[in-house]
């Protein structure tokens, strides 16, 4: 099996694949020992990246999916250095509830005493002090607990924001950016305003929810959570699956090949998260990288131009 390519996580990160597995409530529905296979194959074809959240929420239906990640990685022989634990942080009860105390729960439901990145999730508040943000994550960086840290689908001018504190406090700032990108989903990766943040500051891009929670592959059963929906597009998207795959047809490839490989085209994208519920599926998502490579970044851009779903529908500025 070849290894595919490896890109650095902002400008002085580690290195990681170009495509990264996500865990949202994935590991609770495999089989033990499939999850297993999955991480071994996944490790070993260059994938090192795996995003592992505490998803759970008080009252709702119990989440094991990071418990679960950690005997998956004992099971398939992995060291600490195999692979880099990306974990998500949440910011509704912040600041009454540290993010110290929301970390190291994360990181004993993974069994593990650090996470190389940790990514805040969605700014819902206008009054959270971004300055002290910055020195929270600075000082869970100086006690070892993280390496990086990054933000899901904040505005390019928040990025800034936070950068500019981090800067003027000699710590870290954001080294990546998980937007919403896809086929269908681009204004706001492929506006101008992030164009500057990637540029300018060194910020990469990790692709996400580049299958629209599966609408893009034409499933459209209900049956699966799907994220937010910025501009009221997915009808839009969901009509477009035909599309997709006779474009993937024409390739003599599969419609999630074709999605995959488009977001691998983004100069900024550092790694491309998806999910994956078995190792076959997985196999077959690996086979975009040889895409791009048969077919071209140009002419997957091309292909995909008609898709465009969210074109004049949000501000590039975002989130």
């Amino acid at each position: 099996m070849s290894v595919i390519p490896q890109r650095s996580i902002g400008r002085d990160g580690p290195r990681t694949g170009v495509l990264a597995l996500g865990s949202w409530h994935t590991y609770d529905r495999m089989d033990f020992r499939e999850a297993v296979t999955l991480l071994r194959t996944a490790v070993d074809a260059g994938i090192t990246l795996f995003d592992v959240g505490v998803y759970g929420i008080p009252g709702g239906e119990p989440v094991f999916t990071d418990v679960l990640f950690s005997a998956m990685v004992r099971a398939a022989g992995l060291k600490r250095d195999d692979y880099l634990l990306s974990s998500k942080l949440w910011l509704e009860g912040y600041p009454a509830h540290s993010l110290r105390g929301q970390l190291e729960n994360a990181l004993f439901r993974a069994g593990t005493d650090y996470a190389d990145l940790v990514v805040l999730g969605d700014l819902r508040r206008d009054d959270t002090d971004l300055h002290q943000l910055v020195l929270d994550l600075g000082e869970l960086r100086r006690a070892g607990l993280i390496r990086q840290w990054g933000v899901n689908n904040w505005s390019a001018t928040t990025i800034r924001a936070l950068h500019d504190f981090a800067r003027a406090e000699n710590v870290p700032g954001p080294a990546i950016a998980q937007l919403k990108y896809s086929v269908a989903r681009r204004s706001i990766p492929d506006g101008e305003p992030f164009a500057a943040v990637f540029g300018e500051l060194g910020v990469s891009l990790q692709s996400s929810d580049i299958f629209e929670g599966g609408v893009l592959l034409g499933k459209t059963t209900g049956a699966r959570q799907i994220g937010r929906d910025p501009g009221g597009v997915r009808g839009r998207i969901a009509e477009s699956a035909v599309q997709v795959a006779e474009i993937a047809e024409k390739l003599g490839t599969t419609p999630a090949q074709f999605c995959l490989a488009f977001t691998l085209t983004h100069p900024a994208n550092t790694t491309t998260l998806f999910g994956a519920t078995s190792t076959e599926q997985l196999q077959d998502n690996l086979g975009a990288v040889d895409l791009v490579e048969r077919v071209g970044a140009a002419e997957l851009r091309e292909l995909a131009e008609p898709l465009w779903a969210d074109r004049d529908a949000v501000d590039p500025e975002g989130p």
